[in-house]
């Protein structure tokens, strides 16, 4: 498998958009774990590594993007 970070940045948002198409994504869940879980199932279909390490620095630790605070 090739792990996500090693994608450049045009194929990580193609792979995105097509998530984003694909009915699928559809995870009835507003929890963060359970996406990415869903979205790391995926990509793994498709031959692609992807955990929480992935996300944005932000997005891992809980913190609120808009005003810096947890």
């Amino acid at each position: 498998m090739i792990p996500w970070a090693e994608l450049d940045a045009n194929r990580q948002l193609q792979l995105r958009e097509d998530y984003a198409r694909d009915p699928i994504c559809l995870t009835g869940t507003c929890s963060l774990e359970a996406k990415t879980a869903h979205f790391a199932a995926w990509l793994a279909v498709r031959s692609v590594a992807f955990s929480t390490a992935d996300l944005s620095p932000a997005r891992r630790s809980g913190e609120d993007q808009s005003s810096g605070r947890s």
